[in-house]
Parts: structure tokens; sequence; C-alpha cells
């Protein structure tokens, strides 16, 4: 079946499927399955300590795969600079740039005129019109399944995405609580011309960097074992359940400041659990998805079902 849209054409794909950004996850070896299989895979550049680490990254993913791929940036992460790293990306001339978690509007400035395809992750239809006001090639719609950093209105996005196909001229690609070929045909018909999906790639083979004991976590939560951090600060996220999180959430009820969260909720904090598998000391991000993961297959396998999946409802709904 012919599955192009505005996405696949935008990104070289052939398949409008995109992995998220997925901090201290997203290297070259998830990427670089992710774009062979069809999608587009993604480095994230603000888990690399320095500008050199992300080059060689980039040039890492280029050996194993010459198919189109993205770097994206999570610029939101208290003031963090990031404008050396992005000076990596054009140099290294990288086609796609995705901007998540704060104001796209100096990252744009910086990128000027390059010629790269820019996609912005948003929670609010106001954020996709103005993304698209400022240049965006294509807008990543998150709903409040998503795993990670979401929006603060927690709208899902079964509405939010028609909400925003409605109000911008750009393609649009929905993101949250999808895993498998039903979530990627029912965001077509919502009106998305893609899928962005960041928890389901994490059980992957190929998501060498997440622990053994963060997977099997994912293998066996429900659908409602998931909760929201970070309200508090502004900044809701959704990660997996557990001790530390039920600690998290205590010391927001006693209205904790930033000062006495930062520890448990610091990247440090993540990479104990997603990397060493310690989940008495640290915590692991995910999306509500994660009641809908039974297996660690490769990337191939589950974008090759994916389609198949998605072409038998497309042969249903003919």
């Amino acid at each position: 079946m012919n599955w192009n849209t505005r996405v696949t054409e935008l990104l070289g794909i052939d398949y409008p499927i995109i992995q998220g950004g997925l901090a201290y996850l997203a290297y070259a070896e998830l990427a670089a399955a992710v774009s062979e299989a069809g999608g587009l895979g993604q480095i994230t550049a603000m888990s690399l300590d320095s500008p050199e680490a992300l080059r060689a990254e980039i040039r890492k993913l280029r050996e194993m795969t010459t198919k189109p791929f993205g770097v994206n940036f999570a610029i939101g992460q208290h003031g963090r600079p990031y404008k050396h790293m992005l000076d990596v990306a054009l140099e290294e001339k990288v086609s796609v740039l995705s901007v998540t978690g704060g104001n796209p509007s100096p990252f744009f400035d910086h990128i000027g005129d390059a010629d790269v395809k820019k996609l912005v992750l948003v929670a609010a239809k106001r954020q996709a019109v103005k993304a698209e006001s400022l240049g965006a090639d294509a807008v990543m719609v998150v709903g409040h399944e998503g795993g990670g950093h979401l929006g603060r209105d927690d709208i899902g996005t079964m509405v939010l995405v028609p909400q925003v196909v409605d109000a911008v001229n750009i393609p649009v690609i929905a993101s949250g609580g999808i895993g498998d070929g039903r979530g990627w045909m029912a965001a077509h018909a919502l009106g998305a011309e893609g899928i962005e999906m960041g928890t389901r790639f994490i059980a992957t083979k190929e998501c060498v960097h997440a622990s053994m004991e963060y997977k099997q976590a994912l293998l066996q939560t429900e659908e409602t074992g998931t909760v929201v951090i970070k309200r508090s600060l502004g900044t809701p996220a959704r990660a997996l359940s557990g001790s530390w999180t039920d600690e998290i959430l205590r010391m927001e009820a006693e209205n904790a400041d930033y000062d006495k969260l930062k520890d448990f909720i610091s990247g440090g904090a993540n990479r104990r659990f997603i990397h060493n598998g310690d989940e008495e000391s640290g915590f692991g991000w995910a999306g509500q998805v994660a009641g809908m993961i039974k297996d660690v297959p490769t990337v191939a396998e589950l974008i090759g079902r994916m389609v198949t999946q998605a072409e038998g409802i497309r042969r249903k709904w003919a």
C-alpha cells in the first residue's frame, strides 16, 4: 500500500513514523534502526555532554544508515545553553531538526535560512499556531497520554489532534498513546499525517542504552501504571509509578520547592533507573501506552507488524 503523506514527502521516509527524542536513550543505534525500517530516527542532542560528542554520534549514525534522520533538541532544561550544540547539527548538515520543551523562536532564529526541516513538539493548539507562524514545517502534537514532559492542560490526543489539524495548514503529527497500527490509523482518522512514538521504541532490542529492568517494568505495567510528576513546578511529566515517584508526589503535596525536588527529578535520578536498573533510586519516563507493551522486538519487527496491522485496517475501511 502507498503510505505517502505530506510528512513522508517532507522528510523523505517510507512510513510517517517518527521516533521521539527520548532523553538519554535516543542514540545512534536506535535512530539508525528506525530510519532503516522506513521511519525517521532521531538522536537527542541535549543528552550528550559536549558538541564534539554530538558530532561523533551524528557521524556514527551516518555509518549505520544512509537514510534520513533527525536531531532533537529539548531546549527547556532550566536554561541550559543549546546553540553550540545546534551549530554542530547545522555544520554536519543534518536534514531534520526537532525542538521540544521551550519557545522555538530563538531556535529558529539561530537556524536562519539553513536548508533544514523544522519540527516542533506542541501540547496546545495555540502553540501549534505559533510554531506555524515562526516557520515550522510540521508540528508534533502530544496529548496527555504521552510520556515525559506534557502540556499543562491535560488534553488527550483524541481531542487535541483534530483541533490542531483545523487550526494550521502545515502537516500535523500525532503523539501520545500510540504504540501499534491501530493507534497509527486512528491518528490518520483524526486528520494527522503521521505519528511520533517514544515509549514503544524504548522496549526494542536496538534501544541498547535502556536497562533490562526498565524494559521489564514497561512490559509489566498496566495502563494505570504511570503518574504525572512535577505539576507543582509547572512542568508536568509522565513517568512509571514506583517508590521514587511516590516520594516526589509526597514532596509536591507538601509544597516542596524546586531546590528540594531537584535531586529527585534530575537527569541523574532518571539515569539511575533507565541505565542502571536501580528502580529504588530513580525513575523512568513512560506514557500510558506502556500498558500495551508485551514484548521487546527489533525495531524492524515492530514497524513491520504495525504496517501489516494498519494495512488490514485500511482494507476493512475500504
